[in-house]
């Protein structure tokens, strides 16, 4: 299993962060796919997910916060689904001295998403 963070819009209009896994051997079809990096002790300030995507880590160290105080650690080899495109966001630091290179994967509208909280 691949862990996940989720990263959602609760119903109280906050981010919130939910930990799990990506389910295997499902498939979501993509409308784009992009890669970008960020240099090594990059921050990024409140923002939203601009819509429904994976967010894979292929380099890099991040520490996510949410308003509300949440925080998790997002490694190398791990998932981002960031599903949060409204309510009171999130912001990310860089927190080793590698860059940020990570893989966006939007979904189709109406695909489900292969998320698999903790606990279930």
């Amino acid at each position: 299993m691949i862990k996940a963070y989720k990263l959602y819009t609760g119903t109280d209009g906050h981010s919130h962060v939910q930990t799990g896994t990506i389910a295997e051997g499902l498939f979501n079809q993509a409308s784009s796919i992009r890669f970008q990096e960020s240099p090594p002790h990059s921050f990024y300030g409140w923002h939203n997910a601009p819509t429904d995507q994976y967010v894979i880590t292929l380099l890099g160290t991040l520490q996510f916060e949410t308003r509300t105080g949440e925080t998790f650690i997002l490694r190398p080899g791990e998932i981002l689904i960031a599903t949060d495109t409204t309510g009171t966001a999130h912001q990310w630091k860089l927190i080793n001295d590698e860059p940020w290179r990570r893989v966006y994967v939007v979904f189709d509208e109406g695909q489900s998403i292969n998320f698999i909280p903790d606990g279930v």
